[in-house]
C-alpha cells in the first residue's frame, strides 16, 4: 500500500483536479479567499484523509458545511442561490467509492457514502 500525501500535497492536487474555484459557492479561492480541502464524508463519519473524499472549498463553505452531509449542502447552497459543482461532488463521490473497493477499509463511511451516492442518483433522475 502506498502512503497517501499530506495535507499540503492534497491541496495542491484538489486545486489542481478542480481548479481554484469553491465547489460550494463558486468563488475563487486566491488572495483573502483562502483554499481549503472538505471532506466529502466528514472524519466523524469514517471518512478518510484521502484525495478521492476531497474538494475544493472556500474557508466559509467548508466552516458553514460543518457535518452536513455533501446533499444536504447542495441543496443550501441551492437555496442562497449559489451555482454548486454537482459533477465536481459527484465524480468525487464516485471516485471515493472505487477508491473503498480498491483499497478496502473504511467500514464506518462505506453506509454514508452509498446512501450519498443513491440520493445524487435520485437527485439527477428528477
Amino acid at each position: 500500500m502506498t502512503s497517501q500525501p499530506d495535507r499540503r500535497e492534497r491541496l495542491l492536487a484538489v486545486v489542481e483536479r478542480d481548479g481554484l474555484r469553491c465547489v460550494w459557492c463558486r468563488r475563487l479561492c486566491t488572495g483573502a479567499v483562502c483554499p481549503t480541502t472538505d471532506h466529502l464524508v466528514p472524519k466523524v463519519k469514517g471518512g478518510p484523509s484521502w484525495l478521492e473524499n476531497e474538494v475544493l472549498a472556500c474557508g466559509r463553505c467548508n466552516r458553514h458545511r460543518g457535518h452536513r452531509s455533501p446533499l444536504d449542502w447542495l441543496d443550501e447552497c441551492e437555496r442562497r442561490g449559489w451555482e454548486p459543482d454537482v459533477d465536481a461532488v459527484s465524480s468525487a463521490l464516485t471516485a471515493l467509492e472505487r477508491a473503498i473497493a480498491e483499497r478496502g477499509g473504511q467500514r464506518r463511511a462505506r453506509p454514508y457514502l452509498s446512501s450519498q451516492l443513491r440520493r445524487l442518483a435520485r437527485r439527477s433522475a428528477a
